[in-house]
């Protein structure tokens, strides 16, 4: 799966969790650009991802992405592996 078509996943779930159909994401965003990012709703974005993706995060991985580029970074090589 190509980087952009991650993005434009992850956009998609983005919109649905935190109910902004308009939400834009980029390489660069983060919890602290996202007025509604808290610990529940981190839960059920992580949730989402592995199961729209059919993946599964280790809690070490979790814990190492600093921004959505991360993120689409660690789902490329799970995804290609």
């Amino acid at each position: 799966m190509e980087r952009s078509d991650i993005l434009t996943t992850l956009t998609s779930i983005f919109r649905d969790i935190f109910a902004d159909p308009t939400l834009e994401i980029s390489d660069a965003t983060t919890a602290a650009d996202i007025d509604r990012w808290d610990s529940l709703s981190n839960v059920n974005l992580v949730i989402t991802i592995e199961k729209t993706f059919s993946i599964r995060f280790a809690l070490g991985e979790l814990k190492t992405l600093e921004n959505v580029g991360a993120m689409i970074s660690l789902l490329e090589q799970k995804l290609n592996s």
